[in-house]
């Protein structure tokens, strides 16, 4: 009984080694950059870093994490071909202590090997609650990795407003590698100066 307890626990032990093996050997050939991003070295393809977003109406704490997608853009932007696509979720900081979780999803362009001087889009889109055909508050990012930081705006376009009145318009961040917890402690003594129009 007890051997074939061992032999059972060493079975789903290498099930669990080849499941890994094949999603890094997927992500080695399709999304190599998700290894280098931001300049650190990231093997579990993730990143995040938050920054504080500056806009016409006020500036607000946000928070990214991002991972490597198949879906993105198949247009070409700053003159750069796409390489990848991005997904993952944003936090905006609308008041001290409160957050808004946003979606997030976006591509990268001229990354291959890592994300040294590549360009990445944010879509960052309020989730739905019940899909019953309401409207959804977004706004858009564009930037560029300059070393550790991806610095972005969102290039004029305007976006919609959230479901709260909350309007991003004019924005501008430099986000920074950073865990959620130290957002949070961000978020809870931060002074926000914003208008909700």
């Amino acid at each position: 009984m007890q051997m074939r307890r061992r032999g059972g626990l060493a079975s789903l032990f290498a099930v669990l080694v080849l499941c890994v093996a094949m999603v890094y050997g997927a992500a080695s050939v399709t999304n190599p950059w998700a290894f280098h991003i931001g300049g650190r070295w990231t093997p579990l393809l993730y990143w995040s870093g938050y920054g504080t977003l500056a806009t016409k109406n006020g500036t607000y704490p946000l928070y990214i994490s991002f991972f490597p997608s198949a879906h993105f853009s198949r247009l070409h932007l700053d003159s750069l071909r796409p390489t990848g696509g991005v997904q993952g979720s944003g936090w905006l900081c609308s008041s001290p202590g409160v957050t808004q979780h946003l979606k997030l999803s976006g591509t990268i362009y001229g990354g291959w090997s890592s994300t040294v001087g590549s360009v990445m889009d944010f879509r960052l889109l309020e989730p739905k609650i019940f899909d019953v055909g309401q409207r959804r508050g977004f706004f858009n990012l564009y930037g560029r990795w300059q070393g550790p930081q991806l610095i972005m705006d969102d290039r004029g376009e305007p976006g919609s407003a959230f479901r709260s009145g909350l309007k991003i318009e004019h924005a501008s961040v430099t986000f920074a590698w950073g865990p959620y917890s130290d957002f949070k402690v961000k978020c809870a003594t931060a002074t926000i100066n914003a208008t909700h129009r």
